[in-house]
């Protein structure tokens, strides 16, 4: 970790498991933070002593605590007498499943982070991110909004182990979104079984559809329909594969039909109205050119490259 600290310019986190050691050799070596697993890490004084030299070097700590990692039931804390391949969290009732009083593992998940809190606080350290990562949508955003009543720390979101890029991009969005439009959440994980790549555009367009990030295109393209007069889904791939070539801030509509088309595309900052063998093509709100079908495409990039980026961008 210290030999890759040396060659990058951008922040190192150290995800840290079973070894305590492992986190102060990483903090020794100039990480910038430690993420420690309260499920696998249990030894109060081994958090101790991590938390002794990452407060020296003025190191933030994530509590990253995982549904698929979490201590046995009646073992936050506990080292010993209890493993961890008999641990009865699977036998916790979900989100919505507890009944009234009953244990749940969002309070098992809570607790959990709370522990460990706890000891941090007691080291006067207070640099301190917390996560709540589940797979279950409902168990995920039930626990983030139990604490985040509780402490004042920042969070860090995810859905964990959410599956491939199609079906978790639609698990991811839906749990963040609940998350983020209630105004929980400081900084974002899309975990998919795609390259990496893909788990950032899917969180940029997560915090683009909250209007949480400004910066970048915004596509807005309508659904193929029996009144589209033109092949509107290879149009906004076409589209929209141009647009991941430029960073600038403004709202793009590529629409169909003479029905929602003409109002989608005035609302956006540059705008295309397709018909049968013409396109309309529309820059806030005015009609600017009407062109043919073969020469839509170009026409419409040509208003984007033209219209300037908002003040300040």
């Amino acid at each position: 970790m210290a030999e890759i600290k040396k060659q990058i310019n951008i922040p190192l986190i150290a995800d840290i498991h079973f070894h305590y050691q492992l986190a102060i050799e990483c903090a020794m070596g100039g990480v910038d933070c430690l993420r420690l697993n309260p499920g696998n890490l249990r030894n109060e004084d081994q958090v101790r002593e991590v938390v002794k030299v990452a407060k020296e070097r003025d190191i933030p700590i994530r509590i990253g605590v995982n549904f698929g990692s979490l201590p046995p039931v009646g073992g936050i804390g506990r080292t010993r007498g209890f493993s961890r391949h008999m641990d009865l969290v699977n036998r916790l009732p979900k989100a919505g499943e507890a009944q009234a009083g009953e244990y749940s593992i969002v309070d098992h998940m809570v607790a959990t982070a709370l522990w460990e809190i706890s000891l941090l606080e007691k080291q006067d350290f207070d640099q301190i991110k917390i996560s709540l990562k589940a797979f279950d949508v409902p168990t995920t955003v039930e626990a983030y909004r139990q604490l985040a009543d509780m402490v004042p720390y920042p969070f860090h979101l995810g859905i964990t182990e959410a599956g491939t890029a199609q079906s978790g991009s639609i698990r991811t969005s839906v749990g963040l979104g609940y998350l983020l439009y209630e105004g929980i959440g400081d900084t974002i994980r899309v975990s998919l079984s795609d390259d990496s790549k893909e788990e950032v555009v899917v969180g940029y367009e997560i915090l683009k559809s909250l209007n949480l990030r400004t910066k970048g295109t915004i596509l807005v393209a309508c659904p193929s329909c029996g009144r589209a007069d033109v092949d509107v889904r290879k149009l906004a791939n076409d589209v929209d594969a141009l647009l991941k070539k430029t960073d600038k801030n403004i709202k793009v509509a590529v629409m169909g039909c003479e029905v929602n088309g003409p109002g989608e595309a005035k609302d956006a900052d540059v705008g295309i109205a397709a018909g049968a063998g013409r396109a309309v093509i529309f820059r806030k709100g005015q009609k600017v050119r009407v062109v043919p079908e073969e020469e839509m495409l170009t026409a419409l990039m040509e208003e984007v490259e033209n219209t300037p980026a908002p003040v300040g961008d």
